[in-house]
């Protein structure tokens, strides 16, 4: 099938459902595929911060939540 056919295809099978749900869902993709939105790139520095901090965590050298919100809270009492 060629893309001009696939078109015609979808356009047709599109007119004709009556789900507002579906529809919408039809719409989200084809909003995703036609908008401009630019895909975020890390700079060398974002990079190695990024992979610092997984060796950190591969190595246990990180705090849970429940250790952050201690520790939040102590800094603040002062």
């Amino acid at each position: 099938m060629s893309t001009l056919e696939l078109k015609k295809n979808l356009i047709e099978k599109i007119s004709k459902i009556e789900n507002e749900d579906l529809l919408n869902e039809v719409n989200r993709l084809i909003e995703i595929e036609t908008s401009d939105i630019e895909v975020y790139k890390f700079s060398d520095e974002q990079k190695a911060a990024i992979a610092e901090a997984q060796i950190q965590i591969k190595n246990g050298e990180f705090l849970t939540d429940e250790e952050a919100t201690k520790e939040i809270n102590e800094w603040l009492k002062k």
